[in-house]
């Protein structure tokens, strides 16, 4: 069974990722990751995960860039890196981003740069975790595109407040705009307690 992603194992993966970066001398990397990875790293939550999911990239600029496709330099050292640490081959990934409907694909919520919290493992690798607010929109979002999962413990775990769950909404039916979704939305909202916030939407 690979290892899970404990808060010390998410650095001492991310580390030895910045090490080979530089054993090779490639470009520098700035990730935006969110999920559970984010969570655990910027004390939201505790416990563990099974991998880093990349929502975007960041170019020398500080502009944010798809992650679809990854750079390959960086797939080829992770796969190194989970051989090293005994983790999921796909540890890290965008899986969040992969594709037409991804949440860079489809826009990231509004001040979403701003609320970023950057942390350098080395002098080529920089990992952007996403905010507390923008967290509550992702995970509303999965909650009720999935209809339930695991991300409804995270969500409720975050404690988000009716203004809070108001802007994600409105921001979640940006990314699916069907009258289905809506309604599974509301729901969803009803579930969680937040009744009036199911009305205003």
């Amino acid at each position: 069974m690979p290892n899970m992603l404990t808060l010390d194992v998410i650095e001492k993966a991310l580390r030895l990722l910045s090490q080979r970066l530089d054993l090779i001398q490639s470009d520098p990397l700035q990730l935006v990751v969110c999920g559970g990875t984010a969570l655990i790293a910027t004390n939201l939550r505790q416990g563990t995960t099974k991998d880093v999911d990349i929502v975007a990239l960041i170019n020398a600029h500080n502009e944010l860039l798809s992650p679809a496709p990854l750079p390959a330099v960086l797939l080829e050292q992770a796969d190194q890196v989970a051989r090293d640490l005994g983790l999921f081959d796909n540890w890290l990934n965008n899986g969040p981003s992969s594709g037409d409907g991804g949440l860079y694909q489809m826009g990231l919520p509004d001040g979403f740069v701003a609320r970023l919290t950057p942390r350098k493992f080395g002098s080529r690798l920089t990992v952007h975790f996403i905010g507390r607010l923008d967290q509550i929109h992702f995970k509303l979002y999965a909650v009720a595109d999935q209809q339930g999962g695991v991300h409804v413990a995270d969500l409720r775990a975050l404690k988000p407040a009716d203004a809070e769950l108001e802007s994600a909404a409105r921001w979640a039916m940006t990314h699916d705009v069907s009258d289905n979704f809506k309604m599974v939305l509301k729901e969803t909202l009803r579930e969680l307690g937040h009744e009036s916030v199911a009305q205003r939407i």
